[in-house]
């Protein structure tokens, strides 16, 4: 029998690869990572108890938002979802993306003098509150793809939420934050008691207990279990406290109550959905993701374009590597911000952005001895010409961006794992919203809400225009890379902008330079900053080139002779997350980022 290749021998050994500091994990029974140890045993715990792949991730979701509050994921937040069904062989992404509020208009912001959306540090925090989406997107995957009960899959999340876990360092670390305090003292009563004791985190090692949290859990707990019927019955029982129930009247109180604009009818008329993945092709390999309403494209466009080089004989992280990945993201970027909504309320052309032959058109715009110096004008997909031939001065305005001065913008918030199963069922998600910093904190909830509507412009017109009850285009994403339509492997990280760039990196890391999953994660990664922040005040740092430490001085020094503004940064997609399974063997591995409390388990 021919065993089908990994990407990584595809690509061939290469003895330039980082020498990794954690072992890749490897199994044949199920696998599990994820951006917190604790998080990780959750989803293990389904497992080892007869779940499969969804029922883990639930597990998985709902302890996340116990344990990785500061990582602006909060359980009255979003989240973004690639999956496979082996059984029924359904590569599908799953929406969890909360909407604006049905009274957010762009008539009803530009009469109170906003030209953008606000959102924390301040009091308007709650004018760009959207609809919480994770909890119902959770829902749904148990519903249509998971085998266990809510109480089943909440009990790890219940149970760290009322009996504590110990307070660990990097938790510690972001409870500093003096943007977090200086937005608890907005708000009354101020730092919540669970996390700080008179305003000063607790130390680490105590034990953190956030009682009304898993009391709001265990309301979803108590709803099922008082619902007649089959298993679906006691998930729509759920459901329905959440997003038209007692959860659903505190919601909205605890909303209005700061100024925000959510109302129960947006709540009930709320549901995840799911869509069809888009792709490009990229060595051989299928490269999935979502569609336009996430900045997903930007990885598959960039793909695209890089197909083009030879970036193997260039050299991991060399300087012409990192010159030219840059660049073409910078064309990808300009496209996001032209071209890139919701496609229920926008007419976006995912199709010819993503085309081949659009790609070629924009390869002629990198200059492989000198760096775009700013955001480059976005192109022409539908006429497959590389560049605008007659600019738009109203497109120009809509990504005119605030000037920043060069000192970049912490993009670590959010959290990813990753759960595969024995059946080979697969799946990835990326949740996150309502950090510290900028949205409110709920005793009432336990946590707090998102304010993902910043990332709305006010202009219906445009793509990412504000409309009521459209889908913010959201940071989040994440991939899974086939071969022959069978999923190999799951990609994703935290990191806002970085996000989509991280990304491209471990894709490239694997396919071209045949690196193992825990090398992908562990190699040094670069971001631009040449593009509008999706995040309010929307900073624009143009040419800066944010590096790792690991980028070495001879590096940064030939890259800054090609025009770019290198910057050191810790920060680029810190938490990423990379888990692969040989479809022949059922052979599984995977790596998780040591830069965060990423951890992965397999068996």
């Amino acid at each position: 029998m021919i065993m089908q290749d990994s990407p990584r021998q595809k690509a061939g050994a290469n003895a330039t690869n980082p020498i990794a500091t954690r072992p890749v994990i490897r199994g044949t029974q199920g696998m599990v990572s994820a951006g917190h140890y604790l998080t990780t045993m959750s989803a293990v715990r389904m497992l080892l108890t007869g779940g499969n792949a969804f029922d883990a991730a639930v597990a998985a979701g709902f302890t996340a938002a116990v344990l990785e509050p500061i990582a602006s994921y909060s359980l009255a937040a979003e989240g973004v979802f690639m999956l496979y069904h082996a059984g029924s062989r359904q590569l599908r992404a799953l929406s969890g993306q909360g909407v604006a509020a049905q009274s957010a208009t762009v008539k009803a912001f530009k009469q109170k003098g906003y030209d953008k959306v606000p959102t924390g540090p301040g009091p308007d925090a709650g004018l760009s509150f959207t609809v919480p989406g994770v909890v119902d997107a959770f829902l749904l995957l148990l519903q249509d793809y998971g085998t266990k009960t809510v109480g089943e899959t909440l009990a790890p999340a219940i149970e760290y939420a009322q009996r504590g876990f110990p307070m660990y360092p990097m938790m510690w670390n972001r409870l500093q934050n003096t943007g977090s305090l200086q937005q608890f003292a907005q708000f009354p009563p101020g730092p919540p008691e669970a996390l700080y004791q008179n305003g000063v985190p607790h130390p680490v090692g105590r034990i953190v207990v956030q009682k009304q949290l898993g009391e709001t859990m265990l309301k979803l707990v108590h709803a099922e279990y008082e619902a007649r019927g089959h298993r679906q019955a006691g998930i729509q029982a759920a459901r329905d406290i959440f997003y038209r129930g007692e959860l659903a009247r505190t919601i909205v109180r605890s909303s209005e109550r700061v100024g925000g604009l959510l109302s129960l009818d947006d709540l009930d008329s709320y549901h995840a959905q799911f869509d069809e993945p888009v792709q490009t092709t990229f060595m051989g390999h299928q490269i999935c993701g979502q569609s336009a309403w996430t900045q997903a494209p930007v990885l598959l466009q960039s793909l695209n374009i890089l197909e083009h080089f030879d970036l193997r004989s260039m050299g991991h992280n060399s300087p012409q590597y990192i010159h030219t990945v840059t660049e073409a993201l910078k064309l990808a970027f300009a496209d996001r911000e032209r071209y890139y909504g919701d496609p229920d309320f926008s007419d976006v052309p995912v199709e010819d952005l993503l085309s081949k032959e659009y790609a070629a058109a924009r390869v002629a715009l990198i200059q492989p001895d000198r760096a775009f110096p700013e955001l480059p004008p976005p192109g022409d997909p539908v006429g497959r010409r590389g560049e605008v031939t007659v600019p738009s001065n109203r497109a120009q305005e809509l990504v005119a961006p605030i000037a920043g001065d060069g000192g970049g913008q912490a993009e670590d918030g959010t959290t990813h794992f990753a759960v595969i199963d024995r059946d080979g069922n697969m799946v990835c998600v990326t949740p996150s919203g309502g950090a510290f910093d900028k949205s409110v904190y709920f005793p009432e909830l336990g946590c707090t809400l998102s304010t993902r509507s910043e990332m709305f412009f006010l202009d219906e017109d445009h793509a990412n225009g504000l409309q009521p009850g459209k889908r913010p285009r959201t940071t989040l994403v994440n991939y899974m890379i086939c071969k022959d339509g069978q999923p190999l492997m799951t990609i994703g990280c935290p990191g806002g902008d970085k996000q989509a760039q991280a990304d491209l990196q471990l894709v490239l890391n694997v396919l071209v330079f045949g690196m193992d999953p825990q090398q992908a994660v562990e190699a040094p990664r670069f971001a631009t900053q040449s593009v509008t922040n999706s995040f309010y005040p929307r900073t624009y740092l143009p040419g800066q080139l944010d590096v790792e430490p690991g980028i070495t001085a001879e590096v940064r020094t030939k890259l800054t002779a090609l025009g770019h503004k290198v910057v050191e940064s810790a920060t680029n997609g810190l938490g990423a997350i990379v888990a692969e399974r040989n479809p022949e063997t059922g052979a599984m591995s995977a790596g998780a980022d040591p830069r965060r409390t990423s951890y992965a388990i397999g068996w």
